[in-house]
């Protein structure tokens, strides 16, 4: 297409089919081409600017245009830019195609010949360029379209491949779970002092492993949007309590001290009780995890306003500022090696995020490495009856 052989006006270089601006000068072909209809416009109007731009003023480099095309020679190019030096200071510069004609070198049918055709050079190559930004725009929303698409289908198939494995898991466990109970009560026969503590450290795993089987489900439930809240009054220093007394014999083991700042007259909270239990457990449980010997964690909950902040906080190893997105990612841990020190799956946090995102709110994190960190949330004081909310 003729497009493809323009010609920057000002350095006569080829411009591409797709471009707005000469490559290689920087001349705008849009902003000239608008100029020259403006100018177009108002003089069909009869009524343009009491300076109207001349349409020459719109084709930089016109004179040497003009004897690329053949209507002047070089000498009479140097010529007419001499006579232009010669114009006095303070008065209007003659344009180049207005001094070649006054000197003879061009008649001005020619001068507008040209400069008709390198106007609609411009306006080719702008049409041009829109066109292929246009296609451009399409491919790319076509792409990401299928990519999202294919995203939204992996994270599905991710979801349903945890669900499936994790309810698998689960049928065994409960067998494995019922004869570690059988045996520990000596309802199979009598035990040892040796095999009733072995049938103890069994029963410990088994409940972490269940734990762990209860969170795979939970995420693969709220990555499918199945997460449905049971919005109703909540008693946030009944329910913060009980986290505490959980948490109380981990604390103790990892000899951290664990406190409480919960005022006895907060109002209610509108919440999912069990699931806002599941979320203080799950934050205090990681701050007593990444807490030192001798360190202490926090559970605080203060009133402002018509909302209560819930706030976890520990005098741990805090957490680097460029990691603190990745401890909200699924599966995701800042220690990833296989030596790591602190075990999980890397569900907690994540699930944590949907479960109070699915209240309305946002986890906010303060943090410092060596310094401790601080998980905290709002949740808005109960004004109206229970209902149920999906996530």
């Amino acid at each position: 297409m003729a497009a493809a052989t323009l010609n920057c006006p000002n350095c006569q270089a080829v411009i591409p089919a797709d471009a707005t601006a000469c490559p290689t000068c920087g001349a705008d072909i849009q902003l000239m081409t608008l100029m020259a209809d403006r100018q177009w416009l108002a003089d069909a109007l009869g009524h343009g600017p009491a300076e109207p731009v001349r349409t020459e003023e719109l084709i930089p480099r016109l004179g040497d245009y003009l004897v690329r095309a053949g209507y002047i020679t070089a000498a009479q190019l140097q010529a007419a830019l001499a006579e232009q030096a010669r114009a006095p200071e303070g008065t209007r510069r003659r344009l180049i195609g207005q001094t070649l004609v006054d000197l003879g070198y061009l008649q001005p049918p020619d001068l507008d010949e040209a400069i008709a055709r390198q106007l609609l050079e411009l306006q080719t190559a702008l049409v041009e360029a829109n066109r292929g930004l246009e296609r451009r725009v399409a491919e790319r929303t076509a792409e990401l379209k299928s990519a999202l698409a294919r995203l939204t289908e992996f994270n599905q198939l991710k979801a349903n491949f945890v669900a499936n494995v994790s309810h698998e898991l689960r049928t065994p466990l409960t067998h494995i779970k019922g004869y570690n109970v059988l045996l520990a009560d000596a309802a199979l026969g009598p035990l040892t002092a040796g095999q009733t503590e072995a049938l103890g450290v069994t029963a410990a795993a088994i409940t972490r492993l269940e734990t762990l089987i209860n969170d795979l489900i939970s995420y693969a439930a709220a990555a499918r949007g199945e997460l449905t809240l049971n919005l109703r009054p909540v008693s946030i220093p009944m329910v913060a309590l009980q986290v505490i007394q959980r948490a109380q014999t981990k604390a103790e083991r990892q000899q951290v001290q664990l406190g409480y700042d919960l005022p006895a007259d907060l109002p209610p909270a509108t919440a999912d009780e069990e699931k806002l239990h599941w979320i203080l457990l799950q934050l205090v449980d990681n701050a007593i995890k990444f807490t030192p010997s001798g360190g202490r964690v926090t559970l605080t909950a203060t009133a402002v306003g018509q909302a209560v902040t819930l706030a976890v906080s520990d005098t741990g190893i805090g957490i680097p500022a460029n990691r603190v997105e990745d401890i909200f990612e699924p599966f995701q841990q800042l220690d990833g090696s296989s030596t790591r020190r602190y075990g999980g799956t890397g569900l907690g946090l994540a699930l944590v995020r949907r479960i109070v995102e699915a209240h309305g709110a946002q986890v906010m994190v303060a943090s410092a490495e060596g310094q401790g960190s601080t998980f905290s949330f709002q949740l808005p004081l109960f004004s109206s009856g229970p209902t149920a909310k999906p996530g």
